[in-house]
């Protein structure tokens, strides 16, 4: 593609204005065209339309797949196996066509040389290099062009992940038994060391899928036997009134020294010392309680005397 292809981004924005995409949950986006573009695609997150030989607009379902995508895309920039991107908006980019035969297809009728293997190991140094998160692609989204050299599309769900793979799961799956086992043994003939750090992942899945199999597996659970086993946990009629104990005596415990730490106390401290603080503390407030009982009965008394002496007066 010319370098200088000239792009009116008020045009692709006129455009887009007049084009409507909905997603929808597990199936390919709704898609509304005003305009004269020809739709040359569509899939779960947008639809694709030709403005002309060079350019192309890719308008999304959804404002955060677009920005995932287009964050994606800047990152690759300034290599050759990204599209150029030449506007964009909350819900579409204007980027450069990308043409050739994608790696599904071109598998279908020719082999998986050494030099391709070498290209697709240096497509994913690439990702590596220019910051993507999951260094990995499946072979749909990835291009063979005219000259032999590869181009990738649909970047976006290679940034902003939680969770990836530590190996190329994705490519080597799609590759399908036979091309991923040359793939590997061309990986291994190459950058030996490489082989060996997706070998031990690949292991490492092995072996991870059996212990799910193994623990989770709906086969193991025999509910009526649980459901006897489980009795042992409940709480018999005997036990009642002193688990409940217990359990006040708990509470109170953990709401005591929440309220320690509050008093500006240190935690470790009042771990060590709960015991002594809390005798303290309810010897204190029984002594009060004395004091205070003590002194109504005085007060009492002393009602008691103002009382009778005034009866007395009345007698008389």
């Amino acid at each position: 593609m010319d370098n200088q292809v000239n792009v009116n981004c008020l045009e692709i924005e006129n455009y887009v204005m007049n084009i409507n995409v909905q997603a929808n949950e597990n199936s390919d986006v709704t898609v509304q065209n005003g305009t004269l573009l020809n739709l040359i695609g569509k899939g779960v997150h947008g639809a694709v339309f030709q403005v002309n030989d060079n350019v192309c607009i890719k308008v999304y379902g959804e404002e955060d797949v677009c920005a995932r995508e287009l964050y994606a895309l800047s990152l690759g920039q300034n290599t050759s196996v990204f599209p150029k991107v030449f506007c964009s908006g909350p819900k579409y980019i204007a980027m450069e066509m990308i043409y050739g035969i994608d790696l599904r297809e071109y598998l279908q009728s020719q082999p998986l040389t050494k030099n391709l293997a070498e290209k697709l190991i240096h497509l994913l140094i690439t990702f590596k290099k220019i910051g993507l998160e999951r260094i990995d692609h499946h072979k749909r989204h990835i291009f063979v062009q005219d000259d032999g050299s590869l181009k990738v599309l649909d970047v976006g769900t290679t940034v902003w992940r939680n969770r990836v793979y530590p190996y190329p799961r994705k490519l080597l799956n799609s590759l399908g038994n036979e091309y991923k086992e040359m793939f590997l043994e061309y990986v291994r003939e190459m950058a030996p060391e490489l082989f060996e750090d997706w070998q031990n992942y690949i292991e490492m899945e092995k072996y991870a899928s059996l212990l799910h199999e193994k623990y989770f597996s709906q086969e193991d659970i025999n509910p009526k036997k649980l459901k006897k086993e489980a009795k042992i946990l409940l709480t018999g009629k005997k036990e009642w009134n002193s688990k409940i104990r217990d359990l006040v005596r708990k509470v109170h415990k953990e709401q005591w020294i929440r309220t320690l730490i509050a008093r500006g106390m240190d935690l470790e401290y009042v771990k060590t010392n709960i015991e002594e603080l809390e005798r303290e503390y309810i010897y204190t407030k029984k002594k009060k309680s004395k004091k205070e009982s003590s002194l109504q009965n005085k007060i009492g008394q002393q009602k008691m005397k103002v009382y009778a002496s005034k009866m007395k007066t009345v007698s008389y």
